[in-house]
């Protein structure tokens, strides 16, 4: 580090000096964005919710009878996505088995990501919360020593005026502002896992959200596919 040059360090250490206050204001920023996904997300989910088992009931009972209007009015009426997938296969029911196949593995990768939107911040916010907390601490910690420096020189400087003067006063050095600072350091730590917690339980709530929905539309997409092996159609493959 050259003394006349630019120093990194030094320049660091002075954007140090600003403080941690900003890194929290970041981290509440991502609490709230969270928190407003979580409940959208929730939100979503529950919209999604149906009786999926009666469904798949009144959907075969259809498709045996040939009632493919019947089959897709009922299927039209659920919110779920296993019905848009099972649509997807009733839409190519004329084309034969292994077109409807490719219709409803292709729905349910279109399922799938709807489900999973903006479930990746969640687990961003989740993974990286700490660290953004971490980094407000060593920012503090950084102001700690810095004003641990500056008192040691100001007891210096005290002791060497006493001495001068002929007094015994010995240096004395304020810790209290040392250790507030480092106080304050550690509260950004605290905030990092405070919003990084409910992200993490969140994002894994919803991933076993999504494998679940996911389950039910292939549950749902099979009946699909056995009632459109047994149709005269499905000789066309």
């Amino acid at each position: 580090m050259h003394q006349g040059g630019f120093s990194l360090i030094r320049l660091f250490t002075s954007f140090a000096m600003l403080g941690a206050e900003w890194v929290m204001w970041v981290l509440v920023a991502l609490s709230v964005a969270s928190v407003a996904l979580m409940l959208e997300r929730a939100r979503y989910y529950r919209s999604l919710d149906d009786d999926l088992e009666k469904l798949g009931d009144e959907v075969r009972g259809l498709l045996r009878k040939a009632d493919l209007a019947g089959a897709r009015a009922r299927l039209e009426k659920s919110p779920s996505p296993a019905a848009a997938v099972a649509l997807a296969g009733l839409a190519e029911f004329d084309s034969g088995l292994k077109s409807a196949e490719e219709a409803m593995a292709g729905a349910t990768v279109r399922v799938r990501l709807n489900l999973e939107s903006y479930l990746s911040f969640l687990g961003t916010v989740g993974n990286n919360a700490p660290f953004v907390g971490l980094f407000g601490t060593v920012i503090g910690i950084i102001q700690a020593f810095d004003k641990l420096r500056a008192g040691e020189s100001a007891a210096r400087d005290a002791a060497r005026r006493a001495a001068q003067a002929g007094g015994a006063m010995a240096p004395t050095l304020d810790t209290g502002a040392v250790m507030g600072t480092l106080a304050e350091a550690l509260v950004a730590t605290a905030i990092g896992l405070l919003v990084a917690i409910p992200a993490v339980a969140a994002f894994n709530y919803f991933q076993r959200r999504v494998k679940s929905l996911v389950a039910s539309s292939d549950t749902l997409s099979h009946v699909v596919t056995a009632s459109l092996a047994a149709a005269p159609s499905s000789k066309k493959d």
